[in-house]
């Protein structure tokens, strides 16, 4: 019954947007083909149509993207539920369209850059720890890897904003939403070092509550930092090329390859949406393919 009423819900929809719109046959196909396989998935998880909330879409599109469903086949499925969802809200069937912060993926043309871990290594190692200077940036390389901040959240960290008793960082995101993120220990013990010998010979003003702070004692810039970066990399011979997110790509790549679950990721990340985050399902699995390749004895 509750199959026949939603394939009623499906129809009514197609026959209202082709009169409203004047849609072709194909295009009246292909929303039909989208809208049904999600109404697959919730009938498979018995989910009614109607009480359908943000996440079970989240899992649909996640789960699609997990079996290899393209981009550009998943921003057409996001469109066509969109639609299909708000012909339910303005028919009253419900209350609230949980669609609406759904975003639709990237091309997959510009998926993030990332490096392997191996890379990662050999940048995060390039400071020389016993200088005030390479002090500083290995702990702003390790806490930017440890945690997958954005290169503008890392520069403007606050001491106040570090729980070192509770390996917590207390962050600010984009759209000024904030979020705590944990500090594994390897990395809080270079944060540590650099607070206990060397961020004091930085400080031209002792009222200055940021944390990594340029050779003018003053806050460190998304300028520098990328300068810093660029120059460590040159020294370890690294010729891929980087941007100032790079160790952030890499943090979220090499999450998913480990196993870490997808909406983990979104919350450390401070993603809005899922299908952002999902753009490094596609990474991760490349990564794994290329091991795959290079590992195994009949591959």
């Amino acid at each position: 019954m509750k199959n026949t009423l939603n394939n009623d819900y499906l129809d009514n929809f197609l026959d209202s947007i082709w009169a409203e719109q004047g849609l072709s046959k194909n295009t009246l196909v292909s929303y039909e083909h989208d809208i049904k396989s999600f109404l697959v998935f919730l009938d498979h998880n018995k989910i009614d149509l109607l009480s359908t909330q943000y996440s079970d879409i989240s899992s649909f599109i996640s789960m699609r993207f997990s079996k290899g469903i393209s981009s550009r086949s998943n921003m057409r499925l996001i469109s066509s539920l969109k639609k299909f969802f708000l012909y339910l809200l303005n028919h009253n069937f419900i209350k609230k369209n949980p669609t609406e912060n759904i975003e639709s993926p990237r091309n997959i043309k510009s998926l993030p850059h990332t490096i392997d871990i191996d890379s990662v290594d050999k940048l995060l190692n390039a400071p020389n720890i016993k200088t005030r200077f390479g002090s500083r940036d290995k702990a702003m390389l390790e806490i930017l890897y440890a945690c997958g901040l954005r290169v503008s959240e890392l520069v403007t960290l606050k001491l106040s904003q570090v729980a070192m008793e509770s390996n917590f960082l207390r962050v600010m995101g984009k759209g000024k939403k904030e979020r705590i993120i944990p500090i594994n220990d390897y990395a809080l013990s270079f944060l540590s070092a650099y607070l206990k010998d060397y961020r004091s010979s930085f400080i031209s003003n002792s009222k200055t509550d940021s944390l990594f702070l340029s050779n003018r004692g003053k806050e460190m810039t998304r300028h520098s930092f990328w300068h810093i970066l660029k120059k460590y990399a040159t020294q370890v011979g690294i010729q891929e090329h980087l941007s100032p997110h790079t160790l952030r790509h890499a943090f979220a790549t090499h999450m998913i390859n480990n196993g870490a679950d997808l909406r983990v990721v979104q919350l450390l990340l401070g993603h809005s949406d899922l299908s952002t985050t999902q753009l490094y399902t596609h990474i991760a699995k490349n990564e794994l393919k290329e091991l795959h390749c290079k590992n195994h004895p009949r591959a």
